[in-house]
């Protein structure tokens, strides 16, 4: 390399945002991520031995995940490529191949390639990878924002070890801040800064998980604060809170957080939690989820979770469907807070559930058994003859308008599928049964 190439690559690091100046480059100094890269764990000793097979790291923006790859670059013997695909294409993978190939014909080296955002290649640009990396012509190293199970090729996934990046935790970014500000290669440190425990903190937690907000942040307070009068740039609680405005709501529509929260919010209601249910209602508000898209699930929530032990509960969930289709957002909000906080705080019963599972199941395993004569349809001509209809007991007929005759099929006679619960109305329900049945 020349001296003006060698100034050019200088200039061209020194201007690179702080964040992409401190990505590691060792596994020793990659922070966070324990589960999947602690000395004990997989990812680590294949790294380490240079034994890696092909793999998807997926996990919300800021992780790490091209932080290992860039990690696994540094380390491995084999050729490494990269290619992003929001703007590669077709022959761009297959250049990629071409070399691969000669690499194992002529040197005997493997090549490893580096998709970043893979979800964003379609299906017919996946299946042109698969036949590549079941042969081994490549190893395939994918990152994702969104949950491959839905976004990636099944085959691909079949072949690939799926790793799973969590946000990273307040300390975690707490250490990268500290990093960020003292080191001098890398970092800020020849700006001779220094930032407050509180708005270290504060930068940390309005970060959200993502290692690149808090280091944005840090670095705009850095270059932008004018020095005191001891000669160093002070990043106090005030100057970090006009570095970081307002925290990212992280809830992508259509990746894998948004089934986590949701998941979440039902959960929450489940579990007679109105607190956390009106919490996640607000995250998926504030990350633009559609309003029918929520009221769809506490419907389903007041009948799955709710039952018949508060009959009410579907009523006020289909009414608050009903009412945020007229009347919109911002107020449609408030119905549903209405709605979800009278499914978490009603009585909870899953008895309607158990009884048409049962029912379903017993239907499966037993075919279409006979409906009793009596019970037959007796409207039509010549239904008498074959007895349909015959022996059938009106029960209103009947005292408490009940009477004890057989409804299932005779070989079902003794099943029970729904059995109302001890809590809210299927108590009352339950001493009503008793009560027409004689057995009080």
């Amino acid at each position: 390399m020349d001296l003006f190439n060698y100034m050019e690559q200088v200039n061209k690091e020194a201007s690179q945002p702080l964040a992409a100046r401190l990505r590691p480059t060792k596994l020793e100094d990659v922070v966070g991520q324990q589960h999947i890269l602690g000395k004990d764990k997989l990812l680590y000793r294949a790294i380490k031995a240079d034994k890696l097979s092909s793999i998807i790291l997926y996990g919300p923006p800021g992780t790490g995940k091209t932080t290992i790859a860039r990690v696994i670059a540094n380390t491995t013997s084999s050729d490494f490529c990269t290619l992003n695909a929001t703007t590669s294409g077709k022959k761009d993978m297959e250049d990629v191949v071409a070399k691969a190939k000669e690499n194992l014909a002529l040197r005997n080296t493997k090549t490893i390639l580096f998709i970043d955002e893979i979800h964003r290649f379609n299906k017919a640009q996946q299946d042109f990878l698969l036949p590549y990396v079941e042969d081994g012509t490549i190893i395939l190293i994918g990152a994702t924002t969104e949950n491959p199970y839905f976004e990636v090729n099944g085959a691909l996934i079949s072949r690939s070890s799926i790793f799973r990046l969590e946000a990273l935790t307040t300390e975690d970014i707490m250490k990268l801040l500290d990093r960020a500000i003292t080191d001098v290669e890398q970092g800020m440190g020849s700006y001779k800064a220094e930032i407050t425990e509180d708005a270290k903190r504060f930068l940390a937690e309005g970060a959200s998980g993502d290692a690149r907000n808090a280091l944005n942040a840090l670095e705009i307070g850095v270059l932008t604060t004018p020095r005191s009068e001891d000669g160093i740039i002070h990043i106090t609680l005030e100057v970090a809170s006009d570095c970081i405005q307002r925290k990212a709501y992280s809830f992508d529509k259509d990746g894998d957080n948004h089934y986590d929260i949701i998941s979440a919010f039902i959960k929450s209601m489940r579990g007679s939690d109105p607190d956390a249910a009106v919490y996640y209602l607000a995250r998926m508000l504030k990350g633009g989820e559609s309003v029918t898209f929520i009221a769809r699930r506490i419907m389903i929530c007041a009948s799955e979770d709710v039952g018949n032990a508060d009959p009410m509960a579907l009523v006020v969930a289909t009414n608050a469907s009903l009412a945020v289709e007229r009347v919109g957002m911002p107020e449609a909000q408030i119905i549903l807070a209405h709605a979800a906080t009278y499914v978490a705080t009603a009585p909870k019963s899953n008895s309607v559930v158990n009884a048409i599972y049962g029912a379903m199941n017993t239907v499966e395993n037993t075919g279409n058994l006979a409906v009793p004569n009596h019970l037959r349809d007796a409207h039509y001509p010549g239904a008498a003859k074959l007895g349909h209809g015959t022996d059938y007991k009106y029960s209103h007929d009947y005292p408490n308008h009940y009477v004890d005759q057989q409804y299932l099929p005779y070989e079902l006679k003794k099943e029970k599928f729904y059995v109302p619960g001890e809590l809210g109305y299927e108590n009352k329900i339950t001493e009503h049964m008793k009560k027409i049945r004689g057995e009080e």
